[in-house]
């Protein structure tokens, strides 16, 4: 008998799992991204991965940190 797994919670406008979209800038730019790979792939069709790669790394991530400044020595 196969194990039952847990039901994942899902984002009401995409139905992609929340953790696929969570951290990014734009979520629906991200889920139709997501969607139109997953068919792509269905169809077989050819999958440019680093062009996904790279779309995916410009979504998601954090804003930039700004540097703490360093205190002058001596003067």
């Amino acid at each position: 008998m196969a194990r039952k797994r847990r039901r994942v919670p899902k984002d009401k406008a995409t139905g992609l799992p929340k953790k696929y979209l969570s951290g990014a800038k734009n979520r629906a730019a991200k889920a139709r991204e997501i969607k139109r790979t997953a068919e792509a792939y269905k169809r077989g069709e050819f999958i440019d991965i680093k062009a996904v790669s790279a779309s995916r790394a410009k979504q998601g991530g954090t804003k930039k940190k700004t540097t703490k400044r360093k205190r002058k020595k001596g003067s």
